[in-house]
């Protein structure tokens, strides 16, 4: 069996796999459920997740809320902060930053994203050292050739 690769999943990400199902993703949901992706998270990570499936748009009641959360939350994998941690380029979304910073504090291989800020940081390679950005339709096709 394959090493379990670290990933971050951005809260857009969360929604697609978590709250509305979207079948495209289910196979990344199956793998991390089975243990081959190891989803890193911190508590900011983990708010802001909480917040968002509390928006009105989404019509979730706390029942439904709570299961989304839970689901995630009992695949993820809380880490800390690094003590001395590598300089990162500054997202030009601030609210961002934090998938960055969990990335490297936890050796992620991945951070899994559709946000499009964080996917112009991946064209222009300064974190390729680090991590690599990819949307969920790029890992997917990593998985496939796995």
């Amino acid at each position: 069996m394959p090493e379990a690769v670290r990933v971050v999943l951005d809260t857009n990400v969360l929604l697609s796999l978590f709250v509305f199902a979207d079948s495209r993703y289910a196979p990344l949901r199956a793998r991390l459920e089975a243990g081959g992706l190891i989803a890193l998270t911190d508590a900011r990570c983990l708010g802001e997740f909480r917040r968002v499936l509390a928006y009105p748009m989404f019509s979730l009641d706390d029942d439904a809320q709570g299961a989304a959360f839970d689901s995630f939350a009992r695949h993820a994998a809380i880490i800390a902060a690094t003590a001395d941690p590598v300089p990162l380029p500054e997202c030009k979304d601030a609210d961002d930053q934090k998938f960055l910073e969990v990335a490297r504090d936890g050796q992620a291989r991945w951070l899994v994203t559709s946000d499009k800020a964080l996917l112009k940081l991946a064209r222009r390679r300064k974190l390729a050292h680090l991590f690599d950005i990819i949307t969920p339709d790029q890992a997917l096709e990593f998985e496939a050739a796995a």
